[in-house]
């Protein structure tokens, strides 16, 4: 008779490259994925959504395929739109002779909640990065010249995010869009109101003396 103790089996089932298997470690493995998200933060959002209602479960995951099949980009400044314009594009009273230049539809939404700007938006999605194989035609540059061409433009402002990167896509666009006659402006980086100025950094000091304006 065979006493052999049989070996235990393993208590999560692995595939080939040694990730767990099963449904759970499955909706782990795509959590993941998401920006921002590591494996622990995956791994407790996919227990989460486990132990919720599913009506709640469900919820969101047809607000996923919604945004999937319904939301786009606006044809004309590629802002996120549920249609062919987003809803800056189809207010009449926006400023339709300024435009702001922004790397993300990130940074649209936050200026737009300061209430500071009531012009239109050019979303690039990106910035210059020739070490990055990033060039115009990546950012689709071409886009927004087509638009001051076509267009009563007056004024460019560009908001490019302070970085080598978004130095370099501000001095691109400048170039591309001055000849064409209109005002090309860039967003000034300064001193945070409170702050007291022998904390600042060196990068916000030199923007804050470039960004300087008359006083009286």
């Amino acid at each position: 008779m065979d006493h052999t103790v049989p070996e235990p089996p393993s208590r999560r089932p692995t595939s080939p490259n040694g990730q767990p298997q099963g449904l759970l470690a499955r909706l782990s493995r795509e959590l993941v994925r998401l920006p921002g998200i590591g494996q622990k933060t995956a791994q407790r959002l996919a227990f989460h959504l486990m132990k919720v209602e599913t009506e709640e479960a469900l919820r969101l995951a047809e607000a996923i395929r919604e945004v999937k099949e319904k939301v786009s980009f606006c044809t004309q400044c590629r802002n996120i739109a549920e249609g062919p314009l987003c809803e800056i594009c189809l207010d009449p009273k926006r400023d339709t002779t300024t435009i702001l230049v922004v790397e993300e539809p990130s940074t649209l939404h936050a200026i737009e909640q300061s209430r500071a700007f009531r012009g239109l938006y050019h979303v690039l999605y990106g910035a210059l990065s020739p070490l990055d194989g990033i060039g115009p035609a990546d950012i689709r540059t071409q886009d927004l010249e087509e638009r001051v061409k076509a267009g009563d433009i007056k004024e460019v402002i560009v908001a490019t995010n302070p970085t080598i990167e978004g130095e370099a896509t501000a001095i691109y666009l400048t170039k591309r869009l001055k000849p064409m006659g209109v005002k090309v402006s860039r967003i000034a980086y300064g001193i945070p109101v409170g702050m007291d100025i022998e904390y600042a950094d060196e990068v916000t000091l030199l923007k804050s003396i470039e960004g300087r304006r008359d006083l009286g």
